[in-house]
Formats: structure tokens, C-alpha cells, sequence
């Protein structure tokens, strides 16, 4: 009860947040960003990369400094937990920073609010050409840019050899009508699920993101419901189907991702959809595992699409120092600096130019499992695209959702009721 209610007090505090900044995202000059002396200070936002990278942007830091002799940067690092409500309150107060780093599904919250600056007539093509196509977009909010594209994470297949060999597999499934095939063979062969894939509303999105490469639509261009179709119906009984059929762990339903890494470590699945980051977390907890452990690319449906996680840098609206903002962040964000940061937190850039190194591209076939999952997940990001729409309660969608794929898996509710309630709940909330 006190962990429910610690939650429900969160999601009020972000809406009375939230309420403020919509009357409050005005062009009122920031208060932290000063010139003293013929000094410009811009104060740069990041979240929890401290104490890890803290040489990095130090040298990062000095370096434009040098380069841009009357321009100061004042580093701030915010818990992971925390920023939300920080940079809220930040903005609705007029304090906010000058740069700072979100995730686009959150900014895109503010953006609707008109906290950011609009970039698109204040970024030459040219500049904006060094970005994926497609990564560009997800911090675009219509058809207006609010947001430069920084590091990326795309999810792979992590899976266990020895189980596949058990099971009579010889390669793992590339989409979720292979795994639905494959999960029956293991499970009978083995003893053990395939995979897990949590519908708890307030964890991972991989299932809602599982219906739009099923091709599912989720949200019209006026922002109604668009899933209830064909397709989302064929999508909803996928997982029902799974589930019912007693391919999917009890667990999804109550459990998050946590749990999928912690069945995957205790060998008893043969799939972990994740992040390439989660393989030291492997070598270190069930170093057997990690032993047997191979990759491959992320699963996708019909549509062939792949998903990737974004991070990006936005510029408050009020900011008073705008130009010296902007040429931070794209500073912050170019091929040198993005390559050198991905080499040094196992991340992917976000640039054409940084993706097509060696680094990524020239990997030997005996290399190491970790190596092989960086280029595997290279490969992915000339056609990987956030699949969540640019809505600022996507989160609310995947409760609803969530919500009501429970109902069915459960066969509490038929999948077309399902379905039409879902729409409903989400037009009319």
C-alpha cells in the first residue's frame, strides 16, 4: 500500500507540475543563465552520468571553453530519478538550465507546452544532415524540432546456445511469429519458457512497441485511438494466445523487465530481448551463462521495423543565452564527441558519419560477445526508429493498453471488447 500510494503521489506532484509550466512557459529570460564581465554562462543538465564519465565531460567541457573564449559551462548531474521533477519545476519557476538532457518521450510532454526552443530556422541542413533521418524525427513534435539527438540504445537477442541445442534450434527466431513457433519446441524439449515479456503498465514498453512492428497503429494524426483493427486484434491474441497456451511465465503480469534478465541469468529462458549493456551484467552474476550466451537482431513483426531508445539535448525557451546554448549542444553532439562517448559508455551515436567507424563496422567473427553485439546493434540503426508515438501521454496509452491485454490474457474480457474498451478509455480520457 505505502509503495502504491508513493506512486500515486508522484504522478499528482508531475500533474500539478505540469499545470504550472502551462502557464508558465513564457519568454521570461532563464535566472540561471549569467553574463558577468562579458561572460556567458550556460548551464548544462545531464542525467546520472557522474561519477562515471566525469573525465570525460571535463575534457569536453574545457575543450569548447578553449575554443569559445567568453562562454563558461556550468555542469550539473541529476539522478535518473529525479529529473523529472526537477526540470519541471525548474521551468515552471523560470530557473530552468540552459542545455539539458531528456529522453524525447518526456521532453515531448514539455514540448506540447511550448518549453523548448524551436530549432528547425535556427539549424543549417547541413548540421542537421549529420543525424540519422529517422532519430532526427523522434524529437520532432508537429513537424517541429525541439530537440538535437544524442546517444542511443538499441535492443537485441541475447540467447542461450545450450537451450536452443536442447530444443532441436539452430538459430534463433528473427521475428514474433519465430518465437511463438520456437517457444512451444523449447518448452517441450526443455522444460523452459522461451521468453518473458512483462504487460506490468508501469515498466517496459518492448510490448506496446511489439504492435507497431506487428503493424499496429496506435494513434491517429488528431491523436484517437487507431488500434483497434485487424491488426491490433491479430497482435492482441498473440499474446493471449502465448500466455494462455502457458509459453509466457505467470510473472508477466505482476513482474517488470528486472525479472526477465533474472530468468535469463538463472537459465530459464532461452531469449532475452534487452539492451547490449546487460551482457557485463550476465558475465558478472551467472558467468555460465554468459559463457553460452550469443546475439543476434532484435525480434520485429511484419513491419521489419526496429526499435532504439534515444537520448537528446533540449534548449529552454527562456534560456538568455540561446546561440551560445545551441553551439554547445551541437558541440556536445558531433561526430568526434559523440564516437569518443559511445566508445566510452557502450553506447551508439547518433551521427551517420560516427556509426559508419570501424569501431562498429570491423569486427572479427571470433571476437568477443560484447563486440558482436555493438555491431549487431550498429546494423540496426539505419532503419531503427522510436516506434511509441511523439505524444505527450504515451504512458497513459500503455497503461490503458496494458491494461486491457491483461483482461483478455486473463479471458476476463474477449480481445475485440478488449480492444474497444482500450479505445474508448483513451478517447475519452
Amino acid at each position: 500500500m505505502r509503495m502504491k500510494w508513493r506512486k500515486w503521489s508522484f504522478v499528482a506532484l508531475l500533474g500539478v507540475l505540469l499545470s504550472w509550466v502551462i502557464g508558465s512557459c513564457s519568454p521570461t529570460p532563464s535566472s540561471n543563465s549569467q553574463q558577468a564581465g562579458g561572460t556567458a554562462e550556460v548551464e548544462f543538465w545531464t542525467m546520472q552520468l557522474q561519477p562515471q564519465f566525469t573525465d570525460y565531460f571535463n575534457q569536453l567541457i574545457a575543450q569548447f571553453e578553449q575554443e569559445n573564449p567568453g562562454t563558461k559551462i556550468r555542469w550539473v548531474d541529476v539522478p535518473w530519478a529525479d529529473m523529472q521533477s526537477k526540470i519541471l519545476t525548474a521551468v515552471s519557476a523560470g530557473t530552468a538550465p540552459d542545455v539539458v538532457n531528456l529522453n524525447p518521450d518526456f521532453a515531448a510532454q514539455l514540448a506540447g507546452r511550448n518549453a523548448w526552443l524551436e530549432l528547425d530556422e535556427r539549424i543549417s541542413e547541413t548540421d542537421k544532415a549529420q543525424y540519422l533521418p529517422n532519430i532526427w524525427k523522434a524529437s520532432t513534435l508537429e513537424e517541429k524540432s525541439f530537440g538535437i539527438p544524442w546517444y542511443l540504445s538499441s535492443g537485441l537477442t541475447i540467447y542461450n546456445q545450450d537451450l536452443l541445442q536442447q530444443a532441436g534450434i539452430s538459430e534463433p527466431p528473427a521475428s514474433y511469429e519465430e518465437l511463438a513457433q520456437v517457444a512451444k519446441q523449447i518448452k517441450e524439449k526443455t522444460g523452459k519458457y522461451a521468453f518473458f515479456a512483462t504487460v506490468v503498465p508501469e515498466d517496459s514498453a518492448e510490448v506496446l512497441q511489439s504492435m507497431v512492428q506487428m503493424g499496429v497503429q496506435l494513434v491517429d494524426d488528431q491523436g484517437k485511438a487507431a488500434f483497434n483493427t485487424p491488426a491490433g486484434k491479430a497482435a492482441f491474441q498473440y499474446w493471449a494466445d502465448l500466455y494462455q497456451q502457458g509459453l509466457l511465465p505467470k510473472e508477466v503480469l505482476t513482474q517488470g523487465h528486472r525479472r526477465a534478465i533474472d530468468l535469463y541469468q538463472a537459465g530459464e529462458t532461452a531469449f532475452l530481448s534487452t539492451g547490449s549493456q546487460f551482457l557485463k551484467t550476465i558475465a558478472t552474476n551467472a558467468p555460465a551463462i554468459a559463457e553460452v550466451s550469443a546475439v543476434a537482431p532484435q525480434l520485429t513483426g511484419t513491419t521489419g521495423k526496429k526499435n532504439v531508445a534515444v537520448m537528446n539535448l533540449v534548449i529552454p525557451r527562456n534560456t538568455d543565452q540561446p546561440d551560445a546554448a545551441l553551439k554547445f549542444a551541437l558541440f556536445v553532439t558531433n561526430n568526434e564527441n559523440q564516437l569518443a562517448f559511445a566508445k566510452a559508455a557502450n553506447v551508439l551515436p547518433s551521427t551517420v558519419t560516427a556509426l559508419q567507424d570501424r569501431y562498429f563496422t570491423q569486427i572479427s567473427p571470433d571476437a568477443a560477445t560484447i563486440d558482436q553485439a555493438r555491431a549487431v546493434s550498429a546494423q540496426q540503426m539505419q532503419s531503427a526508429e522510436v516506434l511509441l508515438p511523439a505524444i505527450k501521454d504515451v504512458k497513459e496509452l500503455q497503461k490503458i493498453v496494458y491494461d486491457n491485454l491483461q483482461a483478455t490474457m486473463l479471458e476476463e474480457k474477449s480481445v475485440e471488447q478488449a480492444l474497444a474498451d482500450a479505445a474508448a478509455e483513451w478517447d475519452e480520457r
